[in-house]
């Protein structure tokens, strides 16, 4: 299958006309996975320093995270959802390598993203200069979990904004837990079972103010997504675009959801839950690293390209689950995963590059095309992070 997709493929190439970067990182990918692994440290390293370029190099100039380095056009303007994800990441690696400058990046991005946020509360959709300028619940979810890191790491500067995105989270949510009052405008419209990722910002949001109703307004949008979860452990309604195919990056949006609703609340459902998607998952990882960028209602590959933001997170969730229970596949699962995406990864090359992480792996996928994404190496860095944390428990070398 993986053979007749990549032929097709090649049949719809693009035309000639394309930038000779773009051209040649087409013909490079087309060769296959480099051969080196430059390993997690490395790898980890890189992708900070990228995302440090990132910040620096935004079009808009504002503070926060350029969306992405794209080889047709450059650099992006600054993008508030994943900048606010990107925060937790920033402080986790300052803290761990004492780098103030790290701290002083993840201040000015909570700065900005204080800055931007809307008198209700919310925050919108789209890069900073997108229209239409509307708050939206999913972008608003993601800003949260930087919000409420920023509060645990640097105290009330950032008490007020975290309250208020909480507080418009939870007043706007429907009875049955879903969120259908403020849909981004830049996916297609409907549920999304994957906002179990705006529920675990209540989450971190309850863990640091008790009381307010945060965490159970989670755990029903939790409960409403598990509505939509097959016996196999597939999500239904849990894609940008097309429900019967989503992303792996959707998948393993919602499957980290379940993950941490099960850490704040300790019920078994949601682990059991969480085991049956992971389950379809691992099962779907070649021997080589490789997951097909979507999957279908039986995990099987609905694309001929790796989504390789998808490949680092579901690593994550698999690591996550190895950790509550000690089933060996989910740990031999995320590590395939995570080598797979470092071999994609150039640690040594032209600076645009070097440390990105590529929305699809080849670059011309069909998620991403084209360009370096940011939220792609902030869920590189949580994925090796944390396995270089399984080995050193295992100890490993």
């Amino acid at each position: 299958m993986r053979a007749l997709l990549a032929k097709i493929r090649n049949t719809l190439a693009p035309p000639a006309s394309l930038p000779a970067a773009a051209r040649m990182e087409r013909l490079s990918d087309r060769r296959g996975l480099p051969a080196v692994d430059p390993g997690p440290q490395a790898v980890v390293k890189a992708c900070t320093a990228w995302l440090c370029a990132a910040q620096d190099h935004s079009s808009s100039h504002d503070g926060g995270v350029a969306r992405d380095y794209n080889l047709l056009t450059g650099w992006s303007s600054s993008y508030p959802e994943t900048t606010g994800y990107i925060i937790p990441s920033m402080i986790t690696v300052a803290q761990r390598t004492g780098d103030a400058a790290l701290h002083g990046r993840a201040r000015r991005m909570l700065d900005w993203c204080v800055a931007i946020q809307f008198p209700q509360g919310g925050f919108q959709g789209g890069k900073i200069d997108s229209l239409p300028r509307v708050p939206v619940t999913f972008n608003t979810g993601q800003i949260l979990l930087g919000l409420a890191a920023g509060v645990a790491a640097y105290g009330a500067p950032y008490q007020d904004a975290m309250q208020r995105a909480a507080r418009w989270l939870r007043d706007s949510q429907d009875a049955d837990g879903c969120w259908r009052r403020h849909p981004t405008p830049f996916a297609r419209p409907g549920d999304k079972a994957y906002e179990t990722h705006v529920a675990w910002g209540l989450f971190e949001a309850d863990r640091i103010a008790p009381g307010h109703g945060y965490g159970a307004a989670g755990l029903r949008q939790v409960d409403w997504a598990l509505s939509k979860q097959r016996p196999n452990g597939w999500f239904a309604s849990n894609c940008l675009d097309n429900p019967l195919l989503p992303l792996t990056h959707t998948i393993g949006y919602a499957l980290r959801g379940l993950l941490e609703a099960h850490r704040f609340a300790g019920r078994a459902d949601l682990l059991d839950a969480a085991v049956r998607t992971a389950t379809g998952i691992a099962n779907a990882v070649a021997a080589d690293g490789y997951l097909a960028g979507r999957l279908g209602p039986d995990f099987q590959p609905g694309a001929d390209y790796a989504c390789l933001t998808g490949s680092v997170q579901n690593a994550h969730c698999l690591f996550m689950l190895y950790r509550l229970t000690g089933e060996r596949r989910y740990l031999d699962a995320g590590r395939r995963l995570n080598r797979y995406v470092r071999h994609s990864i150039c640690i040594d090359g032209p600076a645009h590059a070097r440390g990105g992480v590529k929305g699809s792996f080849p670059v011309d996928g069909d998620y991403g095309a084209w360009a370096y994404l940011n939220w792609a190496a902030k869920f590189c860095i949580d994925a090796n992070l944390l396995e270089l944390e399984l080995a050193r428990e295992a100890g490993d070398a």
